[in-house]
């Protein structure tokens, strides 16, 4: 099978930081997240990205509630999408609480947020070396391939340290994330620098917050990249419309294809980021949920 002009589409439905206020379309629910989940593999994404909320819509590391959303698609017996669970969903969060549903659910896919920074204009994201060691050896063991998000170059070597150390292993895959205040801005030029620093063999994705949403879709395409679309990261369609998780799939979806490029379904999906689980394995890690 040829997968030189395929690009993945993940879906980032819900994030944990936007409010419903700005967008009624974000959602909230276990229920309405799977609901968006399975919308969004039917219009064509690969992955969606998932992230849990509270009662009052905050972001939280609830593992019943990352339970309850992945037994909801599960349940879609001809759904086939990969699952991504973040590890970064609630800044309240103990380390351990950030990691305690990937053994209850084994996604295929996690987040691994490869440095600390300044979240501005006034939190601290922090991944310790300690705690990037054990998220890394847990993903290891566990059989889930980490996503690398990549908010500054500097990440970038510290998740060659711990390919380096066998905590992460190759072939990585990288997520470069532009756009948060704190991190590298949207810009051509800085996903273009990224690109360059990532060892030769691996994968990567990309995504502008906001108004960067189609500059870094359109450049990343252009360099031979995949993308993330999503209400987590963009509420817009355009100038005053507001988006859903399904268009804005849609809408991926037919920009790859004018590119002359096709969506990647799930299955190869996973044979290029090299997933642990084929059609029977996936059926039957969904089927002890």
């Amino acid at each position: 099978m040829d997968l030189n002009h395929k690009v993945i589409i993940s879906a980032a439905l819900t994030g944990a930081v936007t409010p419903q206020s700005l967008n009624p379309h974000i959602p909230i629910t276990p229920e309405e997240i799977a609901q968006d989940a399975y919308a969004c593999w039917r219009a064509g994404a690969a992955i969606v990205h998932l992230h849990m909320r509270d009662d009052e819509g905050l972001g939280t590391m609830d593992k019943a509630k990352f339970v309850d959303t992945v037994q909801r698609i599960a349940a879609r017996q001809d759904c086939d999408v990969v699952i991504n669970c973040t590890t970064a969903g609630d800044h309240r969060a103990t380390e351990d609480e950030r990691m305690a549903h990937l053994p209850l659910v084994r996604p295929e896919i996690a987040s691994y947020d490869s440095g600390s920074f300044n979240w501005m204009p006034d939190g601290v994201f922090t991944n310790s070396p300690a705690f990037l060691e054990k998220l890394g050896t847990v993903e290891r063991d566990l059989g889930i391939k980490p996503e690398l998000e990549i908010f500054d170059t500097g990440h970038i070597g510290i998740a060659q340290y711990y390919a380096k150390k066998g905590i992460l292993v190759a072939p990585l895959h990288f997520q470069f994330v532009l756009g948060v205040l704190g991190g590298l801005a949207a810009t051509v030029d800085n996903l273009v620098h990224l690109k360059r620093l990532i060892p030769e063999g691996s994968t990567w994705s990309a995504f502008g917050i906001g108004r960067g949403h189609l500059p870094i879709m359109y450049a990343t395409l252009a360099l031979g990249g995949h993308v993330r679309v999503g209400l987590e990261d963009n509420v817009y369609y355009s100038k005053g419309v507001l988006a859903t998780n399904p268009a804005l799939v849609e809408r991926a979806v037919r920009v790859i294809t004018e590119f002359g490029q096709e969506p990647a379904t799930p299955a190869e999906a996973r044979q290029i980021l090299g997933l642990r689980g084929d059609t029977e394995l996936v059926a039957e890690t969904r089927a002890k949920l």
